[in-house]
């Protein structure tokens, strides 16, 4: 199945670099451009890609507000977003997971890194680079109180919780159903059930999510 992909750039040179190295590459077709976040928002509307590469800081609209709209938007249902950036900040990092990118790379990151990206967003699961994942998970590790997610928490099985644990310790679909002695399809099902009693996105929301509540505890298995 082929992966199309709408880019989202300020600079046309980053825009050609990217449409170049894609365009090598079978099964990814890059269906059209955007110079602002508000363009990039109109355009993922009316082509529907699967995937964005959306860039942070743009004229109009920037890539975060971008990102956020097209997340909330009817008219883009299924279109997922990899935010690409030169920058390492942790509010980006956090902004883009809770305004619900999919992804998150760094610029510099070599072509065959971002094609991998661009297939494993696509096809549902997400994906961080891996210094963005350090940041994140050494941000999720400092004190924090979030009471409220005891609630949506305590609505899981005792084996979608174990699924949310082997999730944000960052195992595949394969790697929990060898775990857990389940085929693959039950894993995927009981990911999907943990995603929307959780009220979440994708897996790297599930990951924000197991930390946050106090579920994982960093440093112990």
């Amino acid at each position: 199945m082929t992966v199309t992909v709408l880019l989202a750039d300020d600079q046309e040179m980053v825009r050609a670099g990217f449409r170049m190295i894609l365009g090598t590459e079978d099964g990814i077709d890059v269906v059209g451009e955007a110079a602002d976040g508000q363009q990039a928002v109109r355009e993922a509307e009316r082509l529907r890609p699967d995937v964005v590469l959306m860039d942070v800081q743009m004229p109009v609209l920037d890539g975060l507000q971008a990102t956020r709209r097209i997340a909330q938007s009817n008219l883009a249902t299924g279109t997922k977003v990899l935010i690409l950036t030169t920058y390492e900040r942790d509010d980006y990092i956090h902004e883009a997971l809770h305004a619900g990118a999919s992804g998150f790379m760094l610029k510099n990151a070599p072509p065959e890194d971002l094609v991998h990206a661009i297939r494993v967003v696509a096809a549902g699961d997400a994906l961080l680079a891996p210094s963005v994942t350090r940041r994140l998970l050494a941000e999720m590790s400092r004190p924090r109180s979030r009471p409220e997610l005891a609630v949506p928490l305590a609505s899981l099985t005792d084996r979608e919780n174990e699924v949310l644990r082997g999730v944000a310790a960052g195992l595949s679909n394969a790697e929990l159903a060898t775990r857990l002695y389940v085929g693959e399809a039950t894993i995927k099902t009981h990911v999907s059930r943990v995603l929307m009693k959780l009220d979440l996105r994708d897996r790297v929301q599930a990951v924000a999510f197991a930390y946050e509540s106090g579920l994982i505890q960093p440093g112990v298995d």
